[in-house]
């Protein structure tokens, strides 16, 4: 048996959609609904409508998610796998600002979503009384609607109607249940409907896969895939080795590259000059590369205290000794170069220029450590 859903009226202009939301609002109806073409301007106010909550659910849910990721962040990198990366501490959080940052608003926008989709409009069922009505082809397209829904504690057909007529509607309608609306259960666990769900996962994957892995690979579309060259360790037949992977020749150096002059020569980088002036912004530099570099085993002071785990056994020599203090800064030079006992060359990793401010630098904590009276003057 059918059963009345809601009373429909619609009107021709934007004017008096506006004044029939403001009327209905007034006579003090709740449970109605205005349906327009397009956004009307005003009608939140004509409404009564409130601003929305949804946008506290959509930022609780995205700190939230936001939080639990920080967490995951700070554990990994200090509890289950902390490692020194450059001097840098095992959390940096600024580092991962802008992850945070996007996990918060991925999350937020989609959960909400998600969750408008599920309990507002009970996915999956997507009838609705309204839907295939003559009333909702209109709204639809060049008219404007409002509905009273049967569930209204003060819903009555005859004034409603007077109400519409009073308005100024052009059609009023009663829009009914049908049977199997009244009795439709969401199909969350009928076969077909799970069955479908199956179907779309499986079509989706295999359409994707022969998108991405076939199609776009068609010739003479390859993408480079296949390209005359030696990976790494192949044989090559075009030379004499039979190798892929070829020795520079015997002093063959890159180009607008200046080989090192006293490699494997301690002693003879004693006559090494430091063409730099230890000003402020020289030892600024020093500071930097220096904290990045060389703290985690001598120690901001070069004291010798390393920052290392446990795992690391012995402590590197200190730099105020008297040994490091009688050095020329060529020899200090000497060892980030061309490295000394276990500490490798630091070469790759500081150009001569912050080589020679890291030298500079470890000179003021020296000069720090055992200052003059007339250094502190």
């Amino acid at each position: 048996m059918s059963r009345a859903h809601a009373l429909v009226a619609t009107f021709k202009t934007p004017d008096q959609i506006i004044s029939a939301a403001e009327a209905v609002q007034g006579a003090g109806y709740k449970n109605y609904d205005v349906h327009t073409p397009y956004p009307v301007h005003g009608m939140d106010d004509a409404m009564g409508l409130k601003p929305s909550k949804i946008g506290y659910f959509t930022i609780a849910i995205g700190f939230t998610c936001m939080a639990l990721f920080l967490f995951f962040i700070w554990w990994v990198n200090t509890i289950d796998y902390p490692q020194v990366i450059g001097g840098k501490p095992f959390f940096f959080l600024p580092a991962y600002v802008p992850v945070l940052f996007e996990i918060t608003i991925l999350t937020g926008a989609v959960l909400s979503v998600l969750m408008m989709i599920t309990f507002l409009f009970k996915f999956p069922n997507n009838a609705h009384p309204l839907h295939d009505t003559n009333y909702m082809k209109q709204v639809s397209s060049d008219t404007f609607g409002i509905a009273i829904e049967s569930g209204d504690d003060k819903f009555d057909e005859q004034e409603i109607r007077a109400l519409f007529e009073k308005l100024g509607a052009s059609s009023v309608e009663m829009i009914y249940l049908d049977p199997e609306e009244i009795n439709y259960r969401p199909p969350l666990f009928d076969k077909k409907f799970i069955g479908g769900l199956v179907f779309l996962a499986l079509f989706t994957s295999f359409s994707v896969y022969m998108h991405m892995n076939k199609l776009l690979y068609l010739p003479p579309f390859d993408w480079m895939t296949e390209q005359p060259r030696l990976d790494a360790q192949d044989p090559s037949d075009f030379f004499i080795t039979k190798a892929g992977m070829v020795e520079p020749l015997a002093n063959s150096v890159p180009r607008g590259f200046m080989p090192y002059k006293y490699q494997n020569d301690p002693m003879g980088s004693a006559a090494l000059k430091n063409p730099f002036v230890a000003d402020s912004a020289n030892l600024a530099l020093g500071k930097i590369k220096y904290d990045i570099y060389c703290s985690m085993c001598h120690g901001y002071n070069a004291d010798g205290q390393m920052r290392l785990t446990s795992e690391y056994r012995g402590n590197p020599p200190s730099l105020h000794s008297s040994k490091v203090k009688e050095w020329k800064d060529g020899q200090i030079y000497h060892v980030m170069t061309d490295g000394q006992n276990i500490m490798q060359s630091y070469a790759g990793q500081l150009t001569p220029e912050e080589r020679w401010a890291v030298v500079n630098y470890i000179r003021a904590l020296q000069r720090a450590f055992d200052a003059k009276e007339s250094d502190l003057q």
